[in-house]
Parts: C-alpha cells; sequence; structure tokens
C-alpha cells in the first residue's frame, strides 16, 4: 500500500469512529459520497493535489458546527498532526474552511482543491440524496414535512448555479432537475405552492 493510500485509510477509519451514530445526513455515508465525487471531479478538472483532496473531503465535517463543538477545526487537526507537514495541513484546513454554505456565501474557493470539494459537499446535497437528506435532517429534529420543503426554494435549487467546475455543474443539471420533478409532484399531491413556503434553516447544505 503507498503511503497516500494508507493516509487516506487512516482517514477513512477516525471519520467512521467520529461520525458513529449519526443519522441526520452528515454522517459516514455522506462524507464517503463526497470524497468519492471529489476525487472523480479533481481526476477530471486536473490541477489538484491528491493527497490535500481526499484529506479535505474526508475531513469537511469533522469540526461543523452542527454536529461538534470544537474550535480552530480541532478534530481535522488531531488527525493531521504528526500525519503530513505543516504545509499540507495548512492547505487541508484552507480547502475544509471553503466548504460550507451558509459562511461562504457569495465566495468562490481560493485553491482548486477547495473548489473540487465544496463541489463534491453541494452535489451530495441535491439529486436523490438530497432529498432525502434534507427530510433526514428534519426528521430527526422535529420538523414537519412542509418545513423542509421550504429548505428547497432557499437554498438546494441554487446549488447548481453555485458550482465552481465544468464536471460539477453537468452532474448538478440532472440532479437539479430530479429535485424540480419531486417538487412538482409534491405541489401536486399535496395541493400546496412550495415556492411560497419560508425558509426554516434546514442546514443540510451548510
Amino acid at each position: 500500500m503507498s503511503p497516500q493510500n494508507s493516509l487516506v485509510g487512516e482517514a477513512i477509519g477516525y471519520v467512521r469512529a467520529l461520525y458513529q451514530g449519526n443519522s441526520d445526513g452528515h454522517g459516514f455515508d455522506h462524507t464517503m459520497r463526497v470524497y468519492r465525487a471529489a476525487m472523480r471531479i479533481a481526476e477530471k478538472e486536473g490541477g489538484c493535489d491528491p493527497t490535500v483532496t481526499a484529506l479535505a473531503a474526508l475531513l469537511h465535517d469533522a469540526d461543523d458546527h452542527k454536529l461538534f463543538l470544537t474550535e480552530d477545526h480541532a478534530n481535522a487537526r488531531a488527525f493531521l498532526a504528526g500525519r503530513v507537514d505543516a504545509a499540507t495541513e495548512a492547505r487541508v484546513i484552507d480547502a475544509v474552511s471553503a466548504v460550507s454554505f451558509s459562511r461562504n456565501q457569495g465566495k468562490k474557493p481560493g485553491t482548486p482543491e477547495g473548489r473540487v470539494v465544496q463541489d463534491a459537499d453541494r452535489l451530495d446535497a441535491i439529486g436523490a440524496v438530497g432529498i432525502a437528506r434534507t427530510f433526514a435532517y428534519g426528521g430527526k429534529h422535529g420538523r414537519a414535512l412542509t418545513d423542509s420543503i421550504g429548505h428547497f426554494h432557499d437554498k438546494l435549487l441554487k446549488l447548481q448555479g453555485l458550482m465552481n467546475t465544468d464536471t460539477a455543474r453537468a452532474l448538478a443539471a440532472r440532479r437539479h432537475a430530479f429535485m424540480e420533478d419531486f417538487l412538482r409532484e409534491w405541489d401536486e399531491e399535496t395541493g400546496c405552492a412550495g415556492a411560497a413556503l419560508p425558509d426554516h434553516g434546514d442546514p443540510v447544505s451548510e
């Protein structure tokens, strides 16, 4: 096993333990989807350091404020310490810092790794998986179905236009269309005009 693969394997084990018992759509399964998507996008787009991309994708939620009461990326830094040099750690943390939807509105990540991981995370917030995650989060936090529907119009339907890379934009188009079909069916079955519903702060894409 190459040193890079060994390091990635360690990171996977670390986040698996970190998200033990999570069921709100931000857990280990989400992280692995983001990791796989980020590596595919990076390969197609080029210009990314594979180690930085992999570690940033795997650690992107390790200090998410919805899940952990940490500061200054303490969980991510705890894994990186002693495993990578200071320059690599700084690049990983920079990419992780660029992922959050709520904290980076109107800003594009300054590195190719940050742009790729942000795209991968946003892709997982839309389409069939995004729909499932939205309702998983809402259910865990005691929200009615209609509360979660408002989140589509306030955030999820905007993500297609916020992708950084051509690869992610192409993937987002199909997922976006699927969400639109779902919302049309929702309106048909419920008689509700989902677009008029307010934002209830459901932060799947944050």
